[in-house]
């Protein structure tokens, strides 16, 4: 069985910069995953417009060339080598303010892949007009790798680069070729498991991030968890294992917390045994089981009234169970992934509400 790609989108959309944002842009619109490669392609459009009617972001880059006068730092070691100083020449390596920069040249990537994939004719040919136009501009050169995208700082004057890097950044997402099993459906997501465990649990807190009302919730990803500790030795310090929750979600009005651990695996085990054929994983029951318990009495009010709640992908099965352990109710539910967006977006918020 397999994942429409539609509802990998929309797992995207939500996982990404925009999403986490709130961004304006987006409201009302996230319901449309079939039109989000066309709706990504608007906004990136109008954020590069804009930047453009502004002149796009110049920076110092490196370069090395070889000069008839000494600009920057001399390479010995080349103009030596080479025996430049008998023609003239010399080896340099300076820094020059050009708009051939790292966020540019990401942008007309993303504006030359989003535009296979969108479906509105016209869309596609703004988006090849607008790279075409970079490039003109002196945007030229290789691609910049995510690792030098995610290095990129946003000062104070660079500030209006942040969306459309955002977008860009989508946009690339969208534009990586799938392991296509017919027209619109993506393989079993055990081939690509990595990445997808990483989008889902991304893209969950930011849903709740995104949909539920700021003045009624509190929404927390990657919160650190410290243990009790009394009478510690000297190192057990260093081989403790840390906790590190993937989503807290407070209720303020009902003062309660909701503690919860995305896993992108099967939500049961198969046994072997003759009187049962599958079970939870008792591992992730005990992990869940650390986090609600080991932070009672830590002096955060919350924690004394929370519950937790495993939450796993699923192909065409539902479960939502759940049981109160020793004061605290823990829930093991499942998204089927295969479903439409408007199912998977209700499950998510009844979940929780």
């Amino acid at each position: 069985m397999s994942i429409p790609i539609r509802n990998i989108w929309w797992l995207m959309l939500y996982a990404s910069d925009l999403g986490d944002a709130q961004n304006k842009s987006l409201k009302g619109k996230e319901d449309l995953p079939e039109e989000i490669p066309d709706l990504i392609a608007k906004i990136l459009i109008k954020t590069i417009k804009k930047r453009l009617k502004r002149q796009l972001t110049y920076s110092f880059e490196t370069k090395d060339e070889v000069l008839s006068r000494v600009r920057g730092r001399i390479n010995h070691l080349t103009t030596y080598r080479k025996q430049l100083l008998a023609k003239g020449k010399v080896s340099c390596t300076f820094n020059e303010l050009s708009i051939n920069n790292i966020r540019n040249r990401y942008v007309r990537a993303a504006l030359d892949g989003i535009s296979r994939i969108i479906k509105e004719p016209s869309l596609s040919n703004n988006c090849r007009s607008l790279a075409n136009n970079l490039f003109a501009s002196g945007v030229t050169g290789p691609v910049p790798t995510s690792r030098e995208i995610e290095n990129q700082k946003f000062g104070r004057n660079d500030q209006s680069d942040k969306e459309m890097i955002a977008a860009a950044k989508l946009a690339m997402n969208l534009s990586l070729p799938f392991d296509i099993e017919g027209k619109n459906e993506i393989l079993d997501p055990e081939k690509c498991e990595h990445w997808m465990r990483r989008l889902y649990e991304k893209a969950i807190g930011n849903f709740y991030r995104f949909h539920l009302n700021p003045k009624n919730w509190k929404v927390m990803t990657g919160k650190p968890m410290n243990w009790k500790i009394n009478n510690a030795t000297d190192g057990i310090k260093d081989i403790l294992p840390s906790m590190k929750t993937d989503i807290i979600l407070d209720n303020k009005n009902k003062s309660h917390r909701i503690i919860i651990d995305t896993k992108f695996t099967n939500i049961f085990h198969k046994n072997s045994s003759w009187y049962r054929e599958k079970s939870l994983k008792s591992g992730y029951i005990y992990q869940l089981y650390a986090y609600l318990r080991s932070q009672e009495g830590a002096g955060e009010e919350l924690f004394d009234n929370s519950s937790g709640m495993l939450l796993h992908p699923a192909i065409g099965e539902d479960i939502n169970e759940s049981a109160t352990i020793q004061g605290h109710e823990m829930r093991f539910s499942t998204i089927d992934l295969t479903q439409s967006h408007e199912v998977i977006k209700n499950r998510l918020l009844n979940l929780v509400t």
